[in-house]
């Protein structure tokens, strides 16, 4: 059963331009599904839509022959538009080379919509920019809103969203029923994360399994492809960001923790955010001389994959590392929300630190499992140095009291 996302919605506003779409993302993040979404609904419209999967050699190497075989495998009419759906186009010789020529040369005939399963090889083989002919979309694990249409729990989406808008207005009301339902369907999130084949699965046991074999199967084939050589290195330098999500990230005693040079350490970071396994958030700062501005926050993308690789599925009361769980899911809440380009943190050389600033939004995030270990006293220097930025703790246990007015608090 294919399920509908939140960034179809940005993808149709897209179809009818000439641009090729291309979507990119982590392995089994659901991107082949998209597409076929996307053929299906072409498909209804009456349009003339081919879908071809580059994991068969034959096709892959009748492309890699001429990209002007596409109009074979995809012929059109005069004055008709054939839309063609290219799924894992990394393993084309030349990605950037058919790309450019389908869409310098047959735009008016073809529309080309495509996917890859890790920007890391995207990154590579793309030589040239395709500036103007592409629009990238970022299909990562799902979002909160589509976990619910993915749990067939639709109508508790209002409540979540209005509860991770950051709005300053009252959430709505839920019965105790209804509340009860919204924080089981949380905590499944915060421990099992959002790959779609494991919010499927309804058995615990089954999605723990599902998750080694992510962890297992397609991120040792990132570093294999990556030509990593020293992968228990790989590994365990990802083991030891899954353990520090939220913490600033030191290359140089990553470096001799591990026994490599920083140049494997960056060369590991590379492959890991490239290949959507974790996001480095960098600083915020006006003031160079009083805030930080070297050093990078490390978070990865999926809640789940994090608690496999640290073998941990203890419920979250239970679990020391839940400020961690915590606030790596609201990470990745924002990010869903705001984009990458968006999202900061800000702390400053004596240590004052707020979790995430949204610069674009003139928002302040900070994050507290419990809302009894917030202190508004230390978060006076922001509110000094950013007057016009609002303020918003985000907490999951407790009964907020802020104690200031220019403080909202939303509780998930």
């Amino acid at each position: 059963m294919l399920f509908e996302r939140v960034i179809l919605k940005d993808i149709d506003r897209w179809i009818r331009r000439e641009e090729t779409i291309i979507l990119t993302g982590p392995r089994q993040s659901g991107k082949t599904s998209l597409l076929k979404i996307i053929e299906k609904k072409l498909a209804a419209k009456g349009e003339k839509v081919v879908f071809l999967n580059l994991e068969d050699e034959e096709i892959l190497q009748y492309l890699n022959r001429a990209p002007a075989n596409l109009l074979k495998l995809a012929p059109v009419k005069e004055n008709q538009k054939n839309y063609v759906l290219l799924d894992e186009i990394q393993y084309l010789d030349n990605p950037t080379n058919f790309l450019k020529l389908i869409y310098d040369d047959y735009r008016e005939q073809v529309k080309l919509i495509v996917s890859g399963s890790s920007a890391f090889y995207i990154d590579q083989k793309f030589k040239d920019s395709l500036a103007g002919r592409k629009k990238i979309f970022y299909i990562l694990p799902l979002n909160f809103p589509d976990f619910f249409i993915f749990k067939g729990k639709e109508e508790l989406i209002p409540f979540a969203e209005e509860a991770l808008s950051l709005s300053v207005s009252e959430p709505p009301g839920l019965n105790i029923l209804q509340q009860r339902e919204l924080d089981s369907l949380v905590e499944e999130y915060l421990l099992f994360g959002g790959y779609p084949k494991i919010v499927l699965e309804k058995d615990s046991a089954l999605k723990i399994e599902l998750l080694q074999e992510i962890l297992n199967s397609y991120i040792k084939k990132d570093a294999v492809e990556a030509d990593i050589r020293s992968r228990d290195k790989f590994f365990a330098l990802l083991r030891i960001l899954a353990s520090q999500a939220g913490s600033l990230l030191n290359e140089s005693e990553l470096a001799n923790t591990l026994a490599v040079s920083t140049t494997a350490i960056r060369n590991y970071l590379y492959v890991m955010q490239k290949s959507f396994h974790i996001r480095l958030l960098q600083p915020f700062y006006k003031n160079l001389r009083k805030e930080i501005t070297k050093m990078p926050k490390v978070y990865l993308f999926d809640s789940g994959l994090r608690n496999k690789i640290l073998n941990n599925f203890e419920p979250l009361d239970m679990r020391p590392d839940r400020g961690d769980v915590f606030e790596n899911f609201i990470f990745k809440i924002l990010l869903d929300r705001y984009g990458f380009d968006t999202l900061r943190f800000w702390r400053t050389q004596s240590k004052n630190e707020v979790d995430f600033i949204l610069v674009n939004e003139k928002k302040a995030v900070e994050v507290k499992y419990n809302s009894a270990r917030f202190k508004p006293k230390k978060y006076v220097s922001f509110f000094s140095d950013y007057p016009d930025f609002s303020f918003h703790l985000v907490y999951h246990t407790g009964e907020a009291e802020p104690g200031q007015e220019n403080i909202f608090a939303h509780k998930i």
